[in-house]
């Protein structure tokens, strides 16, 4: 029987082991749930262990329970890249043939020449970095010259943070499109980011206002064909700036993996039609995965396992909850 509503639950960059290419990014070796739970000695995830997931792997703490309630498995990749909006595309059914262009130097001259006139100011950092570490170094110069600060990471993204009271939200938000129609062709990045943040020299802290502005899906996904075909396609957390808002019939542009489970709660109790329900938990990769925060990445995992437990009890009879992961090693 076809479920009826699919609640299809993305734990953002919760690896379970490396792809063959993983050599290709210096990530040789990497296991984020392996290597978490041998660094903690074990994981206390109950509910996915009942659904599996000790048979996918052996994960310290977990046990490969003989009668497990779900199906359960390992996905390789097949496009190449390792990022959220890849892996995302892949599972609604659009496999790319390169990959996202890297910047481990930071950005090329002329992009950041061609994009502060576009602008109209200047340009701060222009190297990878931390998010958090990088608003401490150079935010203080951003609230002397008004100059956002640009920096990238190990993903596909040019992201530019600026103070909320030097550079309004909705003028960060215009200067993100100008750098989304710049970075196109050999540059095209998969995502500019709006990192917005507030507080003081010493303090400053982000604020929940993040916007991604994505590369346009080049090819029809599975949301495009189920809207089409009447199904309702509701996305939770970044899923509509993962997919530029396509095939989307409704969007909950929650900001943290607490209030994307929370929304996740009123679908699974309030929501009576055929719908696909597609939700990003963002935490994981933003949080603690990018910072190597083993055990903040593991309190957040053992949340989420509660959270999903509670979901589960919400399903009826002919609907389906899928479990999986975007990237992660």
């Amino acid at each position: 029987m076809a479920a009826r509503r699919v609640f299809l639950v993305v734990l953002d960059g919760v690896g379970i082991g490396t792809l063959p290419d993983a050599g290709l990014y210096g990530d040789e070796g990497s296991n984020t749930l392996g290597n978490m739970a041998a660094q903690l000695g074990g994981l206390k995830v109950p509910f996915l262990t009942t659904l599996g997931l000790g048979k996918i792997a052996p994960l310290t703490g977990v046990p490969a329970i003989s009668n497990p309630k779900g199906a359960y498995g390992k996905m390789a990749e097949a496009s190449p890249g390792k990022d959220t909006i890849t892996g995302h595309w892949e599972m609604t059914g659009i496999t790319l043939s390169r990959p996202f262009p890297l910047y481990p130097k930071g950005f090329p001259e002329e992009i950041i020449k061609s994009f502060s006139q576009a602008i109209g100011r200047g340009v701060l950092g222009n190297k990878p970095a931390s998010g958090t570490e990088i608003i401490q170094e150079l935010g203080p110069e951003h609230l002397a010259t008004g100059d956002p600060i640009v920096y990238t990471s190990g993903d596909s993204v040019f992201q530019i943070a600026a103070h909320e009271e030097v550079i309004p939200i909705d003028e960060l938000y215009r200067i993100c499109q100008i750098a989304r129609d710049l970075l196109q062709g050999e540059h095209q990045v998969a995502r500019v980011i709006a990192r917005p943040f507030m507080g003081k020299a010493g303090s400053f802290t982000r604020t929940t206002r993040r916007k991604d502005f994505s590369v346009v899906p080049p090819a029809e996904t599975i949301l495009d064909r189920a809207a089409a075909a009447g199904i309702a396609v509701v996305g939770v957390g970044k899923i509509e700036d993962i997919f530029s808002g396509r095939g989307l019939t409704d969007s909950y542009h929650t900001g943290d993996n607490r209030s994307t489970f929370e929304q996740l709660m009123v679908l699974g109790e309030h929501l009576d039609a055929p719908a696909l329900v597609f939700a990003n938990c963002v935490d994981f990769d933003s949080l603690y995965g990018h910072r190597n925060d083993v055990e903040g990445f593991a309190a957040a995992l053992m949340t989420a396992d509660d959270y999903l437990q509670a979901l589960a009890a919400l399903l009826r009879p002919d609907d389906l909850l899928i479990i999986t992961s975007d990237h992660g090693g």
